[in-house]
């Protein structure tokens, strides 16, 4: 009689005992076929990978008793089990409840479909095994592997989102909000540390008062319980003999991209556009900001990003794209082109004219205004990052005004608990260490 075909999937970069264990379990039952996830995949769930797919591929390679390895592009199983039909898939128990549950369900329905069955053996927990895991989460933070990760995920995703964070726990919650949606799963890439919300987490008016040193607070405290890329609003970047100094720091810290905004004078937040005076830098003296930067740099992974605010002050589609090109001939690594309008048209008209002329500088957008397009739709038309602006400050504080206005009209607290996230899931996202 033929042995049965088995199938078993891993997400991991390193390989341990429990791993070794399941794996001579999963062989007894038949040719061993594994399957290791995608970079991106595995992106988009769970952490970025320390070692790139085809080193993860080669480990499992090298195993005794793996008959072959193949490539799983998706969290789903679906389409791998209709393609490659074994009889038999190997999982932990561990997948019974919780966030992979739904993927376990679609895993039975599939085997069911062609007569196929699901075999579970206790997951491995052992305290060295979370020991391990934890020092990978810590390497993942140190500024050397940070730094660089945006660039990365660019290169893999085309498409990366950031939401933004002003505090240790708006960074918990940009880093560990997932959603499990149709086979994929869902989060975000990256985090924006606004300076709108940095000033108005700590009741300061956004012209520029918080100074640098409490900025870097704001994401030494981010850094600290996290593991994601951070991108820094810049505002004007200042004289440019300071902006130095910040290009300097931020790379230090870890920090992937500043964005700086082509204008001068005390600054005023976009969205008012026309309705206060603005000042637009001229393109020389701009690019003499971005350039100085990047001469600045020590790596090639630091990324600043050029803001161009044409559209917001109503001086055209030319005047922007003429900014664009120079701004990228001055060393720019993106450029951010924003608009205050509902109307997401020419947004698109400048992606489209860039795109005709560069088609490898990264474009974000920051969709706070113009913001019923889907993502998908800005990946098709070339952007490359689309960040969240303010999206957690403006729910954050009106649910904490109610919550204080209902303990006032009702004199008591009770009323004010079913606004309330239990006490247990706030330590449950808190990491203790």
């Amino acid at each position: 009689m033929s042995k049965k075909s088995v199938y078993m999937c891993f997400s991991t970069d390193m390989i341990h005992s429990g791993h070794i264990n399941i794996i001579r379990k999963a062989e007894q039952l038949g040719e061993l076929t594994i399957g290791v996830l995608s970079d991106e995949a595995i992106a988009s769930y769970k952490r970025y990978p320390l070692m790139p797919f085809e080193e993860r591929k080669t480990l499992f390679e090298n195993i005794s008793g793996v008959k072959r390895v193949v490539e799983q592009k998706e969290l789903s199983y679906k389409n791998i089990l209709n393609e490659l039909k074994p009889d038999i898939v190997v999982h932990g128990d561990d997948w019974k409840e919780g966030f992979q549950k739904p993927i376990r369900d679609e895993v039975i329905d599939t085997l069911h479909s062609y007569g196929g069955e699901l075999v579970e053996f206790p997951y491995s927990k052992d305290a060295k095994y979370d020991e391990l895991d934890k020092q990978m989460r810590m390497q993942l933070g140190m500024p050397d592997y940070r730094r660089g990760r945006l660039k990365k995920l660019i290169n893999m995703k085309g498409l990366v989102t950031a939401i933004e964070a002003h505090s240790g726990i708006t960074g918990l919650i940009a880093e560990k909000t997932t959603v499990l949606q149709d086979g994929k799963t869902y989060q975000f890439d990256a985090m924006w540390i606004s300076s709108l919300c940095d000033s108005t987490a700590k009741g300061k008016p956004d012209i520029e008062l918080v100074d640098m040193t409490s900025r870097f607070r704001t994401i030494d405290d981010i850094m600290e319980v996290t593991t994601k890329p951070i991108i820094f609003d810049g505002d004007t970047g200042g004289l440019t003999e300071h902006f130095v100094y910040t290009v300097r720091s931020l790379e230090r810290m870890g920090v992937s991209m500043i964005i700086i905004e082509d204008k001068t004078g005390l600054k005023k937040n976009s969205l008012f556009g026309t309705e206060v005076k603005q000042t637009q830098d001229s393109i020389e003296n701009f690019c003499a900001k971005i350039s100085a930067g990047k001469k600045a740099q020590k790596t090639k992974d630091f990324m600043i990003c050029a803001r161009i605010e044409s559209l917001i002050l109503e001086q055209g589609m030319e005047d922007a794209l003429t900014r664009a090109f120079a701004f990228v001939g001055a060393g720019a690594d993106a450029i951010m082109i924003h608009s205050r309008k509902k109307d997401p048209s020419e947004i698109k008209e400048f992606i489209a004219k860039f795109r005709e002329k560069d088609k490898v500088t990264p474009i974000v957008i920051v969709p706070t205004s113009f913001n019923t397009v889907y993502e998908d739709e800005w990946k098709e038309i070339g952007a490359n990052i689309v960040i969240y602006a303010n999206q957690l400050t403006r729910t954050g504080f009106p649910a904490m005004q109610n919550a204080a206005r209902t303990i006032l009209e009702n004199h008591r607290a009770k009323e004010c608990d079913d606004k309330c996230m239990s006490i247990k899931d706030i330590i449950t996202l808190i990491p203790e260490e």
